[in-house]
């Protein structure tokens, strides 16, 4: 099953609403307390940091040293950034000051 036919899951996307529904990063970090192990906190966290990175306009080389990330995280999240489905890109949208 692709990540497509995961997401078009009813409970996908009660979870998409339920993220969504957060209006506090105090909500936010509950709900990922609850849901997530500590690395995978971690993880998401240093994708999100490749991400604003090579948004920034870091080389890759960089963006591994800086986080950690392995080359192929960091190159799965550029495919991703610069991709059609855009969920990084919004989030950094938001982000930004």
């Amino acid at each position: 099953m692709d990540a497509h036919e995961v997401m078009a899951s009813e409970s996908a996307q009660t979870l998409a609403r339920a993220l969504a529904s957060l209006v506090s990063s105090e909500e936010a970090s509950a709900l990922l307390l609850d849901l997530c192990t500590p690395r995978e906190i971690e993880d998401l966290s240093q994708r999100l940091e490749v991400a604003r990175l090579l948004d920034a306009g870091e080389p890759y080389l960089s963006v591994q040293q800086k986080t950690g990330a392995s080359s192929t995280t960091v190159s799965r999240v550029s495919k991703c950034l610069n991709g059609s489905v855009g969920g990084y890109r919004s989030v950094l949208d938001h982000l930004r000051p």
